[in-house]
This record gives C-alpha cells, structure tokens and sequence, in this order.
C-alpha cells in the first residue's frame, strides 16, 4: 500500500496494518509500507493547526514551528523567532517528518528470541516488558552491586531522566555520546579558561578553523553566522586533510598532514610571541605563566612547522600576523570535530592558548560566555548502597576524566576485562555506539559478555539490533520534554521545550514513562513522584517571563551584549587567570604545556582514515531517513587519484578497506578532494540490523575500521589514529 496523505483510513485500522506480525518473526521480511495518521472523522470540517517544537534530528535543537492538518503533520518551518537557529531549518530538520511517519518505526515492545544479532524477536505487552527489565535490574543489582548495570544516553532533553534513574537506582557507571566526539576539546579549553566558551562567529573578522567542517556538520548558529561574518568581510582559513564545502567556501585552504595541528598553532604562538604581536595588557593582566610559554615556543619556529605540516613556513607567519592585526575580534574555532589523537587534550590546548595571545577573551569577535538561564529543578536524595564499590568502572584509566561523562573506549574495555569488577546489565537510550564507537567489533563482544541488554529508540539500530529488550520510544514530535536551557553564540543563549504536535503512534513511549515505571516496580517510585508537568512547573518557578515566552513564541531568548560581561571577575583556574602554564597538568604528570610529538609515519599504499560529518547525516541517526536517504544511498570511500592508480583502482569499483580492528567493502571515490595519504568515508552505513530497510547491506560501516584509541588525558575516543590499507576487490 503506498502513503496517502489524504486517504480515508481510521487510526485503527492503519495501526493494526502497520502493528501486523508473528510473534517471533525476523524484522527483514515484508512489511506493509504506509505511515500516514488519517483524516478526521467524516463530516468534520478540515482543521490546519501550528505548533512550536524544536527539532531533534541534531544535537542543535532548532527552533520551528509544526503544520498540522487533520491530526497529520504535513510540513516544518523554522520559527522566526528562534535567535538559535537565525530563523532556518536545514535539510534534516525538514525531514523529520520522515522519522515520524516512518514504517521503519519500532511499534511494541521485542524480546529477543535466539541467538544475538539473529533478528528474532517475540513481541511482548508493556507490562511484561517492564516486569522483565524490572527483574533483570534487580537480579544484576543484588548480585553484582547496582554498579554492575551500566547506563548508556544519547543528546536528548529527556536524558537527565535516564541519569536521575541511574542515581536512584545506585550506579555511578553512566557514560554519555561525548566521549566518542568531543570531551578533549572541552577538557583543554576548562582546564584553560576555567570555563568551554562560546565563539562570537558572527563578529569576527579572522578565523583559522581547524578540521571543523561547519557548513557541512552544521552547528547552529555558528554554521549561520560563519557564513554572514564572511559576507562583512571575515577571512576564513581551513586547515583540513579533505577539501570540504567549508574549505571550498574558504578564504583559503591547507591540506595540513594529519596529526600536526599543534605543530601549526604552536608555531603560530612562537610568531606571535617572538615579534611581539600579542596583547601586552590582556597578557599581564589575565594570563598565567606567560613567561614559561615564551621560553617554550621558542624552538616551535615557522620553518620547523614546515616539515611537519607540509604549510609553508612563510604562510605560516603570515597567518599569525593577520592574526594579530584583526584580533581581539580574530580566533582559532574551537570546534567540535578537529584532531582526535592521543593528544587531542594537548592539541586542543595549543588553540586555547593562541585564542589567549589575541586577547579575544570575552570580546566582541572572539570567545565568550553568554548568559544561560539557570532553572529550578526537583530535589530528590538518592538511597545509598553500601555494597558498592568505591568509584566507576573506567576510574584511573584516563589521567583527568569527566566522570560525570565517562569514557565509552574505557568503560568498554573494562566491562570487557571484567575488571575492577564486573559490569552485567547495559541501559542504552537513544545512543547508537555500534556506529559511532570506534572498533565495532570489540562493542559486540562487550555486548556478548552482559547477561542483559535493554534499548530504547525509535528504530532498531545497529545497537537495538544486539538488546535483549528493545523499547519503542516516539519521536520529538509526539512527546512532552522538559525545559531545557542553551548556551550558544552570540545574544541568542535561551530556553525551549516541547509538547506533543501529535498523539504518540504505535505503542511508543518516552523515556521519562519508562523509568518512572521502573522506579515502581523497584520500590524506587518516591523519586519519580512527579509528572513532566510538574517537573517544567518546577523550572520555571521563578521564571514567570521564561514561561511566557515559550507559550507565545516558542522559544525564550536572552538578547543583549554577551561579550564584556566577565570584565573583572577571576577565572574558574587554579591561579583564577588564563592559563598557559598548567600547574594542575604538571602536579599530575602531565605536560604543563602542549608538547608537539609527530604523528606515526604512514606506509606508502596505506592511508590514515579521518571522521567527518555532511550535512544531511547525523551519525548513524538519519541514514534510513527516506528523504535524506534520496541523497545519500551508501557510502564510499574518499581516495586521491596518485595511489589510486598505484592500486589499480578507479572510480567505482569495490574496494576493500582494512585495519587491524577490522575491515569493510563499499565503492571508490577516486577524487583529488582528499590528501594522498588519507582516506574518508561518512558515518552510519554498513548497519547489521534488518530493521533498516533503506539502508541495510549498503556501504561499509567507518565504526568497524577504526581502531579504539584514546586521549590520554580526558579518555575521548581518538578516532584518527588509524592506518588503513586498501584494495580493489
């Protein structure tokens, strides 16, 4: 049956054809594909309706505003008023609308029957699905402490809710995404400035911008403001081993050697330094150890950087005078993805430093910390279980780890190692490690070593497909969130939130119901004694005009000047200033300033594979996506044509790409949009699961190539470490 949208169906009957199966069948075989709510009763008279919401496709939570006719959600458009998002919605934004009206959806709660990975499932009730997870809970909880359960969220505005059930239920082994993506940036700029900032891209008139690809893995809205600051006149420079449509809209483009960020920026220290072009005063008065950066850099000369980074040393010094004569409105982007290596810390480190020697620090053009929103909140006191054990599970395996974040890479290893102590039960929320976390195949057996695994999502991802229990949630547009405050770039931090634009379809529910239903089954239900309702009452309390601007616009903006607004007020550091020299670093063994070490040697006909991001893919979220899926049907791999024609391989043909953690076949891009010796292929294909129709045997999976190192100093997954070799198949 093709989707109508105007069809005569009842509600009934199209949830009865699209809920149709065995009890146990496999999620490959035919399935009937429509996904469209019918119109209204008959007689009624048609009814148009918009809603606000903010979009989930992305971590980036754009404003926009729903149109609703007939209880179908037929089209999104951005809300205007969302300062966040300048007004626009991107191409995963408007495709939503097929994450919600998507025959792929999970419907009803599956228990895995037979073998893992077998894609046998019998479909359960609610209340047997809970009993089952409930008892699994208790079971692992009694027998290897509460932290033998660990607990896994993605990005989302009901995550916390999973974190508050984690608590409550007494394990402090929680890991989130950002450990795979971007704790090391945040650690050097913390461990810098006492604080992440946010970058005034709207107002600056020189930015170098490392391996960010920001109009292709839009961040809003940096993505937006980039692209106005360069229409006023701002100098964009690209250092990235591929030509992106953000170095091809650049200004100017390098293809630095991989590896070799810090070697750049420390050479542009060492200019900045030697020739005096920093700001003497900034210096003096907000810095620390300035002294014992001049004496470090010294070595760290343009023409030394030369030959590590394949820039010419002359550029090199160029780029830090122009630096220096557009700053304090001039900045080093401290991007989101950039160099992940060992010491992505330390890499990070160098921006963060050269962003303190142009005195850009809470000016207009540089960084900043806007103002954010600070919301009430539930107390609740979390039992205390004195059988467990003293710290997490990955504790001590990374210098300075976040341990509200974790490390995935660590805490892997360990659950694998059974050591310190064992880990048996695994919660995952709309997170999908088996794509994003490097070394697919170590995740599995991790997987295989837990006595029970539950899901919750909204399709059967590559991570569902291994669960024991898989739970369907509904997508952003059929539920009620939080508050949530934002903090982005410049006078647009604010408050959003969201309520259901339709009624949730299936059997799908959030998260916040589930754990909640958990909770009472554990005997934990006086910590979740309260509704969505009252928990956003609970935020806002004392913000009557937060509240009403979310009902009137949508969206609650801070306007006004965020650059300024720290002049006077000591820096969350050890010395309450910048700074350049760590102390804390060096107390715990670590370099207390960045300290170049040249990336491992690449052989000829091998390749170093470097991550990156488009503009129509989230990860691995949105590759089954029917419209984003017309754009994008599998993957292929980036090569440059000399070694390509060394390998006897043209464009087109298969190719095999292998490393020491594993391998995958897909298509050759043979393009000169790549370094000779890199290779590239975008995130999210290659799946296991059956129940990705679109996308299911298409492409090769980048998670299975890459080897799972890591940051020696924050535990971030060091995605480019890895060495590939390729072959024609």
């Amino acid at each position: 049956m093709s989707a109508n949208m105007n069809g005569a169906m009842s509600r009934r009957r199209f949830l009865q054809l699209c809920g149709a199966a065995t009890s146990a069948a496999a999620l490959g075989g035919p399935r009937i594909l429509h996904a469209l709510v019918p119109k209204a009763q008959k007689g009624s008279v048609d009814q148009v309706q918009d809603h606000f919401s903010a979009c989930d496709m992305c971590f980036n939570k754009c404003g926009l505003i729903a149109r609703v006719e007939d209880g179908v959600v037929k089209k999104l458009d951005p809300n205007p008023k969302s300062l966040k998002s300048r007004g626009m919605l991107c191409a995963r934004g408007n495709a939503s609308i097929k994450q919600l009206y998507d025959p792929d959806r999970l419907k009803y709660p599956l228990l895995r029957k037979g073998a893992r990975g077998e894609g046998k499932w019998q479909r359960l009730s609610w209340d047997q699905a809970l009993d089952y997870a409930a008892e699994q809970l208790d079971r692992i909880g009694n027998e290897y402490t509460r932290c033998g359960f660990l607990f896994m969220a993605g990005t989302d505005m009901q995550s916390t809710f999973v974190h508050h059930f984690a608590e409550v239920y007494g394990s402090y082994n929680v890991i989130s995404h950002e450990s795979n993506c971007l704790l090391s940036r945040n650690r050097a700029f913390l461990d810098t400035y006492g604080v992440v900032p946010t970058p005034d891209v709207i107002h600056s008139k020189y930015i170098i911008m490392p391996g960010a690809n920001r109009f292709e893995a839009l961040v809003t809205p940096d993505s937006i403001d980039l692209m106005t600051a360069m229409q006023d006149g701002c100098k964009l420079v690209v250092l990235d081993p591929r030509f992106t449509k953000t170095a091809a809209l650049a200004d100017e483009w390098f293809a630095i050697k991989p590896g070799t960020d810090m070697a750049f920026f420390l050479a542009i220290a060492n200019v900045l330094v030697a020739e005096e072009l920093y700001d003497k005063k900034f210096l003096a008065e907000k810095t620390h150890g300035f002294a014992k950066l001049r004496s470090h850099v010294r070595r760290y000369t343009p023409d030394w950087a030369a030959a590590e980074t394949d820039i010419a040393a002359a550029d090199i010094r160029r780029m830090a005078r122009e630096l220096a004569a557009a700053a304090p409105a001039a900045m080093v982007y401290p991007g989101r993805r950039s160099s992940d290596y060992r010491d992505s810390t330390q890499i990070r480190r160098s921006y963060a430093i050269v962003n303190a020697l142009l005195g850009n620090w809470d000016r207009q053009g540089g960084l900043i910390v806007p103002q954010k929103i600070k919301t009430g909140s539930i107390p609740t006191d979390a039992p205390f279980y004195d059988d467990n054990p003293d710290d997490r599970v990955d504790a001590g395996r990374a210098r300075m780890m976040f341990d509200e974040e974790g490390s995935f890479k660590h805490t892997r290893d360990a659950v694998i190692e059974g050591k310190p102590y064992p880990v048996k039960g695994w919660f995952t929320y709309k997170t999908n490690p088996m794509q994003t976390g490097a070394n697919r195949n170590k995740t599995i057996r991790m997987i295989n070593s837990l006595e029970f695994m539950m899901t919750v999502d909204i399709t059967m991802s590559d991570t569902a497909w291994m669960a024991d229990l898989v739970l369907p949630a509904p997508s952003y547009l059929e539920r009620q969130d939080p508050v949530s405050a934002f903090l982005a770039s410049s006078a647009c931090s604010g408050v959003l939130t969201r309520d259901p634009i339709v009624p949730a379809m299936f059997e799908s529910k959030p998260v916040f119901w589930i754990v909640k239903q958990l909770a009472e089954r554990l005997d934990l239900a006086e910590h979740f004694d309260f509704t969505i309702e009252d928990y956003r009452n609970a935020q806002l309390a004392k913000l009557p005009q937060v509240a009403k601007a979310l009902k009137n616009d949508g969206v609650y903006n801070i306007v006004g000047h965020s650059h300024g607004i720290h002049e006077g007020k000591p820096f969350k550091t050890r010395s309450k200033k910048i700074e350049l020299f760590s102390s804390r670093y060096a107390d715990n063994g670590i370099d207390p300033m960045p300290v170049y070490n040249p990336p491992k040697t690449v052989p000829r006909d091998h390749f170093r594979i470097v991550v990156g991001r488009n503009a129509y893919i989230t990860q691995s979220a949105s590759t089954n996506n029917a419209l984003l899926w017309e754009l994008e049907h599998e993957n292929s791999l980036w090569i440059h044509p000399a070694p390509a024609q060394r390998l006897g391989i043209r464009h087109g043909d298969t190719v095999e790409v292998k490393s020491t953690a594993g391998r995958g076949r897909l298509k050759a891009r043979v393009t000169e949009d790549s370094r000779p010796d890199t290779v590239y292929m975008d995130t999210g294909f290659g799946v296991i699961s059956k129940g990705l129709s679109k996308i299911y045997g298409k492409g090769a999976c980048i998670a299975e190539v890459l080897e799972d190192q890591a940051d020696e100093i924050s535990g971030n997954m060091a995605m480019h470490e890895t060495i590939v070799s390729v072959r024609k198949v």
